[in-house]
């Protein structure tokens, strides 16, 4: 394990944490893995973030990681539950500047991003690919989400704020946000980060970008590599 970097239980689900301190009062970044990922997949955005001088952690969603029992019946009201509890024990650390969190996420990781936007305080928010689903279904667990047929239909529609909860959320945002799309997704259709960025009607700043031949999960390091540029460069010109 790299210095500086710890890990700890969080929470009721006792969802395993990754957190790099820094030895005096700083802003923070909660990075949000997508679905089948893990807190792993953030690491080497953990060190450049860490490197800036922010405190930076990440955690593995429950059923993901070391504790995959719970990977085909969690939900996203579980989901969005825990997330609360990660960001309002990372707000807690002595060394954290509570109002100048931020968060980035991935895919269904950016869907509980931007719900959570409504719900805490964020400084900026980061969202790669965000996921987009229907508000029913909301105990439905997550596995049986990728089974609706109307699924890839839904995402392919220009939808408003009042149609959509994370929509609606990302409306009332009001901090900095930075939105990033895959050029060739084979996951999303470039309606739904289209939905994303019109929500914003209010936010502070808007930065939206396209990595040109990029699939959904970034599979070239290079890629990868492209993306964390991308975000470090935008917040190290945040004010």
């Amino acid at each position: 394990m790299d210095a500086g970097i710890e890990q700890s239980r969080i929470g009721a689900a006792q969802l395993r944490g990754t957190l790099l301190r820094q030895p005096v009062r700083s802003p923070a970044a909660l990075f949000v893995h997508g679905w089948d990922g893990s807190a792993a997949d953030d690491f080497q955005r953990l060190g450049r973030l860490g490197a800036l001088g922010m405190t930076c952690a990440g955690f593995d969603q429950r059923g993901h990681g070391d504790d995959g029992e719970e990977h085909d019946s969690a939900t996203r009201e579980q989901g969005l539950a825990d997330l609360l509890e990660v960001y309002d024990w990372l707000a807690r650390q002595p060394e954290v500047d509570a109002e100048r969190i931020g968060v980035a996420g991935f895919s269904y990781g950016g869907y509980l991003a931007a719900l959570l936007a409504a719900q805490r305080p964020l400084h900026w928010l980061a969202l790669r690919s965000p996921a987009l689903y229907p508000d029913r279904g909301w105990r439905v667990p997550k596995t049986q989400l990728k089974r609706d047929r109307d699924l890839r239909r839904y995402r392919e529609r220009a939808l408003s704020p009042a149609q959509n909860g994370a929509l609606r959320a990302c409306s009332g945002y009001q901090g900095a946000v930075l939105l990033v799309r895959a050029g060739c997704d084979e996951v999303l259709p470039a309606q739904v980060a289209g939905n994303y960025a019109a929500a914003f009607g209010k936010a502070r700043s808007l930065e939206a970008h396209v990595l040109e031949g990029a699939d959904h999960a970034l599979g070239d390091p290079r890629q990868q590599q492209a993306y964390t540029d991308l975000l470090t460069a935008w917040l190290m010109r945040l004010p």
